[in-house]
């Protein structure tokens, strides 16, 4: 829609009388002491975006869906397994359910900044449930094939291309700039909760009645998305649309990205990290089946494990209130991930290898979430569908073809040592974003404090309710320097 009343809302309905007030206004605290817990105190820190009620609707319907995303993603991964033995088939499935994404999310990016988003999260998620349907359906009858898992993966692929930056951008419209780090984190601790309770079903289903009924149930939890998605109250926005063509609009996202150092550094070590790292997830068919002898059940453990991990790193972001000090994490992140691939690949006992995929799941997660928050901590609002279809890219899309060559290496070489490489490459590229780390952080901080003076966050709105957000906004020269 090109109408800037049809445009995705800024700010939730029980919120937007009060859009304009400082954040530690009187009728502001008001608004915060409706969400209290038992004794009339606010919620931790921790929890603090679910005051707002679409972001709790969020939430719970993406918790509800994701759980039968990830139980779809091991079935269909033991089925391919079980199909064919091969470990190039398990990573070109993968291939085909996100190169998509990485072709076809500038394209979405550039959808999400002209089009109402909400409506882009209803559809996507409509399609998404109903592609679900038919790979259980043809499961469930016996009819399904390899290459109808390799039609419907890459459809999956194509829909997550124009859901993906729709819904990271539409995040933040649900809770405004003052918590988007809380939500962003909340959302990956969703996401990872997801990936803990999926797998271990997926693990369970499997063994008892079979691949197709983790399907079933995956097209069945999108009911669930949807439900919330349309009892959400959304105000109107009057953000404008960007004007010109689409294809302008696109060079403009990637001109964006190219010349803002800090981003670009960020991009490119997720890109890196999901070319040659996040695949060892595809191979954890064969690492529990032939490895470690473990069965669907140990498929499920080692999955779990891993989201374990992801969800401790995803709620140690949640509890952060400002972004200072991120680039660090970002980058020990990327270093831990790396060390602990490798010891990973090491181990040919379950019970260890279960307990070293935390570290992986945690840092992997601690990475992407620092750099998520990061990225929308510095991008303009006009631009933050398509820069985040470039972060969709390099971390989605990058995966696939991570998977086709790390199914190469595993096929000749064996899955310990494709993982192995992965992890040693992550090592590498971890080092060199040390290296420029220093000379990022003056230009991050004032993209930082131009985005929170341009939503009206100065230090004296936020002095007394956020200081995380206080002490990005130092008063001159000597104490931004001391920041470092």
């Amino acid at each position: 829609m090109d109408s800037a009343e049809a445009s995705i809302p800024d700010i939730p309905p029980d919120d937007s009388s009060h859009a304009s007030e400082p954040a530690g206004s009187p009728t502001v605290e008001r608004q915060v002491q409706k969400w209290t817990i038992g004794t009339r105190k606010p919620l931790p820190t921790i929890l603090r975006a679910f005051r707002h009620r679409n972001f709790r609707l969020f939430f719970a319907g993406q918790f509800i869906s994701l759980t039968g995303t990830w139980m779809q993603s091991v079935a269909q991964a033991w089925l391919v397994h079980q199909m064919t033995g091969s470990a190039v088939l398990l990573g070109s499935v993968m291939f085909a359910s996100q190169f998509p994404i990485f072709l076809l999310a500038p394209i979405g990016g550039t959808v999400a900044d002209r089009v109402n988003r909400y409506r882009i999260v209803l559809t996507t998620q409509s399609v998404a449930m109903v592609l679900a349907a038919i790979l259980a359906a043809l499961t469930l009858t016996g009819r399904i094939e390899v290459w109808h898992i390799f039609v419907l993966a890459s459809c999956l692929g194509t829909v997550n291309a124009f859901d993906i930056p729709a819904r990271q951008a539409f995040i933040v419209s649900l809770v405004g700039r003052e918590e988007m780090i809380n939500a962003i984190a909340l959302n990956s601790s969703m996401f990872n909760a997801a990936r803990i309770v999926g797998p271990a079903m997926a693990g369970i289903l499997i063994g008892l009645v079979g691949e197709a009924w983790c399907f079933f149930y995956n097209a069945v939890s999108y009911i669930g998305v949807l439900a919330c998605l349309l009892q959400m109250k959304l105000a109107i926005s009057h953000t404008v649309p960007p004007t010109g063509s689409p294809w302008m609009n696109m060079v403009e996202g990637f001109r964006y990205v190219a010349q803002t150092p800090p981003i670009r550094a960020l991009i490119l070590l997720l890109g890196v990290v999901s070319l040659t790292g996040v695949p060892y997830a595809v191979l954890m068919p064969i690492i529990a089946g032939e490895v470690l002898d473990a069965g669907a059940h140990g498929l499920g453990m080692l999955m779990s494990s891993a989201g374990v991990g992801a969800l401790i790193g995803a709620l140690t972001i949640a509890g952060r209130r400002g972004v200072r000090g991120l680039g660090r994490w970002v980058a020990t992140a990327s270093s831990c991930f790396g060390v602990s691939l490798i010891m990973f690949s090491l181990s040919t006992n379950l019970w260890l290898s279960a307990a070293l995929l935390v570290p992986v799941g945690g840092a992997m997660m601690m990475q992407m979430a620092a750099s998520n928050t990061l990225i929308q901590s510095m991008v303009p609002d006009r631009l933050r569908g398509r820069v985040m279809s470039v972060y969709s890219m390099m971390f989605m899309g990058m995966a696939p073809m991570g998977a086709l060559w790390a199914g190469t290496i595993a096929e000749s070489f064996g899955a310990p040592m494709a993982i192995a490489l992965g992890g040693g490459l992550c090592l590498i590229a971890s080092a060199i974003f040390w290296s420029v780390l220093p000379s990022l952080r003056v230009q991050g901080r004032e993209l930082i404090l131009a985005q929170q003076m341009a939503a009206g966050i100065i230090a004296d709105d936020v002095a007394g309710s956020n200081p995380g957000l206080a002490a990005l906004q130092p008063s001159n020269t000597a104490e931004l320097e001391k920041t470092r």
